[in-house]
């Protein structure tokens, strides 16, 4: 029976591939203890394809696209963040999490002689460690054999469970507090008090704070759209949209909340939810959007789980979901105006996807010189992901939009992750099991080291630094850099600052580990 499973898969390595990659998922949907591995289990289901059948590894060109497709849309997802983070506390963050990376690579030099795994091997222990994928092929590229792989398999899981242990054990001891989530957008109605007498509705909007929009009024027993000319009078209703903070200013110099007042009046105006899916407004500014020929208040948009107040310099994106106010007659014509399908959420355009990867794959040709005469390179992994945090970033360059819809993002994220280790897990399986069986315990006492010297520098230096708890575990999270612990990292700390830590932190690191293991090795 196994002759025939052997002769099967390496007779069709792509069988072989989605075959790991979907017992992979299965494995890594299962929680051990709260833990689980999610696409990270993809590894030990290819690792037990490629023991059985040693031939069927697909061709290596195949998991590296995988992988440039994996670090374009982490780029692409995170360039804005990045870049932010460096007009912030982000470099004291960044510079933390490259003191733990340092620290973990010494101790992969330290321990791999008197461990006797060679150099190679270590390399692997330091990406496995921090669960690294990018950091892996840029380790293969340099020893130029599968040795990386081996140390990588090995170390993996202590990479994935270790952070998450310590993180647990170190929110046990701390027992942080958190506040609510912050509300990023809030609808109020305000009932007009004396001060707005014989005012104009564009006199009253120039006291308002900035970030506030009047989305509608209420007259004479009927709503109506914002007419700047439109003249106020005590016991009028406003419909307005804004920060918290900017609507208590408002109530404060305007009048009282009313809530229902407004909204449960849809007779003449109403509000309606489109998503954006034709291609004309995506990657303009809402300033110049062209909207039909009859009142449209667009109040706010909401972009995957974030809700955003929709100012006129926010960039529209394909799948965002707007909120707009319009005569209740209106809102059937406006859905069709945007398109208003869930298909926008997975809209690409291959333009900008293909020039991007090839700009950052020339990038990552570029040599790099290092004191004593030799280079590196950012090569098929840090290049493209260089490059996508900067093209993130821009957002639109003349007529390319960079960015991608969230959902459409992840998509091409974890199907580039899970082929990238699909494809790498079958060509090792064979020598894992082999250098397992001679040397294994001293691999894995190798990647338990290289791993507890990451998480206890960011941890321990980070609580030494009064690093917000939340914001501590989002940068041990991007050290380290699997989904599982950001994952974990938010069960423990609910609040979005995880999420930003991790932003801020996991492509200064994926840079860093590729540039280190590529030094370790020269």
């Amino acid at each position: 029976m196994i002759d025939i499973v052997r002769t099967l898969l390496e007779s069709s390595p792509l069988l072989a591939l989605f075959l790991s990659i979907a017992v992979g998922y299965a494995i890594g949907q299962i929680s051990f203890a709260g833990v689980s591995f999610g696409a990270g289990a993809v590894l030990f289901s290819g690792l037990l394809i490629g023991a059985i059948a040693p031939k069927a590894a697909p061709p290596g060109l195949v998991g590296t696209l995988g992988l440039v497709m994996f670090v374009y849309g982490v780029g692409i997802q995170y360039g804005p963040q990045f870049f932010a983070s460096l007009r912030g506390p982000g470099l004291k963050y960044i510079a933390l999490a490259a003191a733990a990376v340092i620290c973990s690579l010494g101790v992969s030099l330290l321990v791999a002689k008197p461990l006797g795994i060679s150099l190679a091997t270590a390399a692997g222990l330091f990406a496995g460690s921090g669960t690294s994928t990018p950091t892996l092929q840029a380790a293969l590229a340099a020893a130029g054999n599968q040795e990386p792989t081996i140390g990588y398999s090995v170390s993996y899981p202590f990479g994935v469970v270790g952070p998450i242990i310590l993180m647990t054990m170190m929110a046990a001891l701390v027992k942080p507090k958190f506040a609510p989530p912050a509300q990023n957008v809030r609808v109020a109605e305000l009932t007009l008090d004396a001060k707005c007498q014989d005012r104009t509705l564009e006199e009253m909007t120039v006291l308002l704070p900035s970030d506030v929009k009047v989305v509608a009024v209420r007259q004479h027993h009927a709503n109506a759209p914002p007419v700047p000319g439109t003249r106020l009078h005590e016991g009028d209703g406003l419909l307005l949209v804004g920060s918290p903070a900017s609507i208590e200013q408002a109530k404060a110099s305007m009048g009282r909340e009313d809530p229902g007042r407004i909204s449960r009046d849809r007779a003449n105006y109403d509000v309606v939810r489109v998503y954006v899916s034709k291609p004309t407004f995506v990657g303009r500014p809402l300033r110049d959007v062209p909207l039909p020929d009859f009142p449209v208040v667009i109040s706010h948009i909401r972009r995957g789980d974030l809700e955003l107040i929709a100012t006129p310099d926010l960039i529209i994106e394909f799948g965002d979901l707007l909120v707009a106010a319009v005569p209740t007659d209106k809102k059937a014509e406006v859905q069709r105006y945007f398109g208003d399908s869930i298909k926008g959420n997975a809209e690409l355009s291959f333009v900008s996807i293909g020039v991007g990867i090839a700009l950052g794959l020339l990038l990552g040709m570029v040599p790099v010189p290092l004191p004593g005469g030799t280079t590196f390179s950012l090569g098929v992994a840090g290049g493209p992901l260089v490059m996508a945090l900067i093209l993130g970033w821009l957002g639109r360059t003349g007529p390319i939009g960079w960015r991608m819809p969230v959902v459409a993002n992840l998509v091409v994220r974890n199907l580039g992750l899970s082929v990238f280790i699909g494809t790498v897990a079958i060509g090792a399986g064979s020598p894992f099991v082999q250098t397992v069986a001679s040397n294994g315990i001293q691999i894995l006492i190798g990647g338990a080291a290289v791993l507890l010297t990451l998480v206890l520098v960011v941890l321990v230096g980070g609580y030494l630094m009064r690093i917000p708890f939340d914001e501590l575990l989002g940068v041990c999270a991007g050290s380290t850099g699997n989904p599982a612990i950001v994952a974990a990292a938010g069960r423990l700390a609910p609040t979005e600052r995880t999420d930003i830590g991790y932003a801020i932190c996991f492509p200064s690191m994926t840079v860093i580990k590729i540039i280190a293991v590529q030094v370790l090795l020269s």
